[in-house]
This record gives C-alpha cells, sequence and structure tokens, in this order.
C-alpha cells in the first residue's frame, strides 16, 4: 500500500532523510516514531505529495508520488501536526470546501460531510466558526478534513495534541475503528498511545531507520536480560543478598519495602528458581511476574545508542 525505497531528502550538505525503506501494508495501522528532528515529518510531506525528494521512489497505493501525485493524492488522507484550517470559515461549510477540493462527487458531499462530522464528533460545533473553536475541536476538524473523501490511507501526525483526555479515548477508538477499513501511518511522540493504537513500529532517527517491526520483535531483539518484579512480605538486605545469590539472577534490587527488581541471564527461567527459594525461606510471594520492555525503553534505547537495529 505504501512503498518508500532509498528515499532521501537533503536540505544542503545534510540529509534530512538518508536512504529511508520501509512498507505499510493493506489494513495496517503503523506508528512512525523517532525523536524531533529525526525526518518523520520531511518523509510524511513526501508521502502526500507536498515535498520533492532529493532521490529515492515512493509508490502509495501502486502510484508514484512523483510521477502520478494527482492519483496519489485522491487516495490519502493527511493531517499535518498543525492543521489546514480557515478560522473565518463555518466548519459544516469547511468540509464541504474541503470536499469540492478532493473531488468528492456534488451528489455525494453532503452524506460525506456528515459522515465525517459524525464520526469526528462535530455535531455539537457543525455551524460555528472554526476560529472560534477550542484547540480539541480544531484538532477534530482537521481529521475529518483528512477523511472526507473516504481515503484508502490516511497520514495522521501527533492526532490527538491538544485534546483533553476524554477526547484523546474518543480519538484512539475512532482511529482503531477506522484501521479495519483503512491503511494508517501514525507519528505520535506519545509512545503509550502508539503501543495501544499500532500493529507495528518503524522508528527513525538522524534520518535513517533505527528498527522497524513488531513491539514483540523489538524486545525480542533488544533484551538484554529478562526482568522480574517481585513482590513479598519480607524484604530487607538479607532477602535482598538471598535474591542476588541465585545463579540466574544478575542483580536484584529492592525498590520499595518488600518489593524487588531482578535482572536474570537470558534463555534461563528464573522464575521457577526465584519462587522455590522464597517458599523455601518462608519470605511470603504476593506477586512474580515478568517485565516486558515498554515502547519507551525501546525508543530511548534506540535513539540514544550509536548502533542500528533493524528488523
Amino acid at each position: 500500500m505504501i512503498e518508500v525505497e532509498n528515499l532521501t531528502k537533503s536540505y544542503g550538505p545534510r540529509p534530512a532523510v538518508d536512504r529511508l525503506s520501509f512498507q505499510v501494508n493493506s489494513g495496517e495501522v503503523v506508528g512512525f516514531l523517532g525523536p524531533n528532528g529525526a525526518g518523520k515529518s520531511t518523509t510524511m510531506n513526501i508521502l502526500c505529495c507536498i515535498l520533492p525528494a532529493t532521490s529515492g521512489t515512493v509508490k502509495v497505493h501502486g502510484f508514484d508520488v512523483f510521477e502520478n501525485p494527482l492519483e496519489v493524492r485522491k487516495r490519502i488522507g493527511y493531517l499535518p501536526e498543525n492543521p489546514p484550517l480557515y478560522p473565518d470559515m463555518v466548519v459544516g461549510d469547511f468540509l464541504k470546501f474541503a470536499a469540492r477540493l478532493r473531488q468528492v462527487p456534488s451528489s455525494k458531499i453532503k452524506s460525506s460531510v456528515d459522515n465525517v462530522v459524525e464520526k469526528c464528533m462535530l455535531g455539537d460545533v457543525k455551524g460555528r466558526l472554526i476560529g472560534r473553536l477550542s484547540k480539541g475541536y480544531q484538532q477534530r476538524v482537521g481529521l475529518a478534513q483528512a477523511m472526507v473523501h473516504d481515503p484508502a490511507i490516511l497520514v495522521l501526525d501527533e492526532p490527538t495534541i491538544g485534546l483533553d483526555p476524554i477526547q484523546i479515548i474518543e480519538i484512539r477508538k475512532l482511529i482503531r475503528d477506522l484501521g479495519r477499513e483503512h491503511t494508517i501511518l501514525l507519528s505520535s511522540h506519545i509512545l503509550p498511545e502508539v503501543t495501544q493504537i499500532c500493529q507495528r513500529v518503524v522508528i527513525i532517527h538522524e534520518g535513517r531507520i533505527a528498527a522497524m517491526d513488531t513491539l514483540e520483535g523489538l524486545t525480542a531483539s533488544l533484551k538484554k536480560t529478562q526482568r522480574l518484579d517481585l513482590a513479598l512480605r519480607q524484604g530487607g538486605d538479607d532477602v535482598r543478598s538471598g535474591l542476588a545469590e541465585l545463579d540466574c539472577v544478575i542483580s536484584a534490587a529492592e525498590t520499595s519495602s518488600g518489593k524487588f527488581t531482578l535482572e536474570c541471564h537470558p534463555g534461563s527461567h528464573p522464575q521457577d528458581e526465584v519462587a522455590r527459594l522464597v517458599l523455601d525461606r518462608g519470605w511470603g510471594l504476593d506477586e512474580l511476574r515478568p517485565v516486558s520492555l515498554s515502547l519507551e525503553d525501546i525508543f530511548l534505547q534506540l535513539t540514544t545508542e550509536e548502533k542500528e537495529v533493524t528488523a
């Protein structure tokens, strides 16, 4: 659905995007992540035919963004970080205007606008000036304009920025629902949001691919130790020392009274040994669970270490 091959965009001698290659398959919701200045917005602007590339190829729904930009624009909806809104227009009129720009047939404009107004929960403000809306409502209007022509692909740059917690939950649910019918490339700095919405992530750093896989796949490739969280009814240095003496345990730290974090050798089965020791010593076992790397852990590891990991 989206095919990026050796994409490069340079501003002067320094490339903002450096030989990026990745794919987004039909029906996928993919998180596109990276620190500020990594090249995310530049890549999205190229995908959406806003910026030309220096070199490389990009195809959207089979059409080359350089050779067939009009065909690409028919099939893609784009929500930039700062939505392209006209503050002096009424919401409903603006969406009709966006539908005409997107060449929605005249006979379908009303139904298309009504559809996105319902999906983006804009019914209460349809007759109001955009400039008098809150930031959250303006963000929803921006999302509605990206969807008004029912594109096969949605490219969303920080879609929940400026929304309150209830609105964030609603927009996340909307994006998940849209993912059943659309291919979505989603950029967000809210990493738990990406974990909840996306099936796969592409992480870029300094214009290059740092990693590309499912969260489970990234965890497996990056995890250097097994981590266990342990809650006991007893604590103290004697307990911590006893846990640290196990062959499977690299280190043991008591994070609060009776609660420990254990770093264990990869490939071992530490739960059995830890549970047996706790029961034998009578320390009282309340909880023992493995801890996976969070997306935040993965992101920091990939963007602060001088290495490249691909999958």
